[in-house]
């Protein structure tokens, strides 16, 4: 097989085709494909960590509905915003690349600084507690799993998840489908359950909905965190709005209807009391087979945690080979042309996260740092209109929607600050901005001394990970 050939196989399992990767593929993505492709994408593990924080911070039954519905309206809007930016810039790495064009590159390195050390390793500790939650619950009824159990199996998932998605891409997938499949059963017994109980007059939890109701400017912001963490705003249908325009709302609609099901079974004060809400609801509508809650969840956290290690690999890959992080972790392994370094590096970031901090603390500071660069992304398409007006734009969004997002962005970002000001946030933002003090010797003067101290260090790593420059495996 000659080097050309190699250099396409390792391609297509890094995720990235080069600078200038069209994503071709997605043409040939149906209307009905696309619509199953964002709903397999979308529903995760938000669902089943978030409805006891969005109804915390919301206060009441009604509120907690509307929020839930609203973030499926801007997360509607948002993924329009990036079907514009993903057919006007169809090179791989997103965000990387439209902060490039827009900002410069030293607004795209903050954003790869960031998310290399911040949000995607954040987001898989995140989906791995929640595992670990669901997992451990069944086996201490009546009380909370003790922090270092739950925390023990978030890092044993870690590892496992990493060595499946090092040992092999196709691996990796096929785990992905299966689990894929498990998480659209458990949402569909969830509320198939909650249907039939409505209809049988458990409507008691509804009435008065909106009574003892009064959230602050803050708390709607957390509330907005919490759901929207559930609803991501990235697909990667560029070509298919009307999927998007389709298959986002129906998600929600689902969110929607797996909380009145939760409110069937549980009034508020029970909903924030239970450790493990679809635990809880198994155990009172579906004994004898309460069993089968946990343990697809189990199953859809583990599989929405594989997908988050599964494209970990690409932005680094991306924003290595332009220079703005390490090389080493931009290598893949030479026997078994996987992202190995990128993967391992991000999963023990990942252990780190899950020491300290529970579920909730972790989504609000990684929410704050998303939306900051949600809002950029949004405003990079406003700038682009005006800048780039060269470019060949496939779909092209009313430039309101943006303008909504920029605002809506804006607020999520400043008002938990002003609500209730913490020195968390202010860490992550000086985390966010240290990365300036790399910046200017290692990315903008490119000094000497850092490449001969990088030199041995990458050349020993490559050894002891059998790990090479993509263009050079042979």
């Amino acid at each position: 097989m000659d080097k050309g050939s190699f250099r396409r196989r390792k391609e297509s399992q890094n995720g990235s085709t080069g600078h200038t990767e069209h994503t071709n593929h997605t043409k040939n993505v149906g209307l009905l494909s696309g619509i199953c492709l964002i709903v397999g994408t979308m529903i995760g593990s938000g669902i089943f960590i978030s409805p006891k924080s969005v109804l915390l911070y919301s206060g009441a039954v009604g509120p907690c509905l509307l929020i839930w519905a609203a973030c499926g309206v801007l997360a509607t809007l948002g993924a329009l915003c990036y079907a514009e930016l993903g057919t006007m810039i169809t090179k791989s790495g997103a965000e990387y690349f439209y902060f490039m064009e827009a900002f410069g590159p030293l607004v795209a390195y903050l954003y790869s600084w960031t998310t290399v050390m911040v949000l995607k390793p954040s987001s898989f500790a995140i989906i791995t507690l929640s595992f670990a939650e669901y997992a451990s619950t069944p086996f201490y009824a009546g009380c909370t799993p003790p922090p270092l159990v739950t925390k023990c199996l978030s890092a044993a998932a870690i590892f496992l998840i990493v060595g499946i998605n090092c040992l092999s891409v196709k691996l990796a997938s096929y785990v992905q489908n299966f689990f894929t499949a498990a998480k659209l059963v458990i949402i569909l017994v969830i509320v198939g359950a909650g249907i039939v109980l409505l209809a049988q007059g458990n409507t008691e939890n509804f009435s008065n909905s909106f009574d003892g109701a009064s959230p602050s400017f803050g708390a709607i912001g957390l509330a907005f965190y919490n759901g929207l963490w559930s609803n991501p705003q990235k697909i990667q249908t560029e070509n298919l709005p009307l999927a998007i325009i389709i298959g986002i709302p129906l998600v929600s609609v689902c969110y929607v209807l797996v909380n009145v099901s939760y409110f069937t079974v549980m009034t508020t004060t029970e909903l924030l009391q239970s450790q493990a809400v679809a635990v809880t609801f198994g155990d009172r509508v579906l004994y004898p087979v309460a069993w089968m809650i946990p343990l697809f969840v189990v199953f859809s956290t583990f599989g929405s945690a594989n997908g988050s290690c599964f494209t970990a690999g690409r932005l680094a890959y991306v924003a290595a080979r332009e220079g703005h992080i390490v090389k080493i972790i931009s290598y893949i392994d030479v026997k078994l042309y996987t992202p190995s370094p990128a993967l391992i590096f991000n999963g023990i970031i990942a252990i780190f996260y899950i020491i300290p901090a529970d579920i909730n603390t972790l989504i609000n500071y990684f929410s704050f740092a998303q939306w900051a660069f949600y809002g950029l992304a949004a405003l990079s398409l406003i700038v682009m209109r005006f800048t780039r007006k060269d470019l060949h734009r496939p779909l092209k969004v009313p430039i309101v929607l943006p303008v909504i997002v920029v605002l809506i962005s804006c607020y999520l970002v400043i008002a938990p600050i002003i609500d209730k000001p913490e020195l968390e946030y202010l860490y992550c933002t000086i985390f966010m901005f240290s990365g300036l003090i790399l910046y200017y010797p290692f990315v903008y003067r490119k000094v000497e001394w850092g490449r001969k101290l990088m030199r041995p260090i990458t050349m020993h790593l490559q050894l002891l990970m059998e790990a090479g420059p993509p263009e050079k495996i042979e």
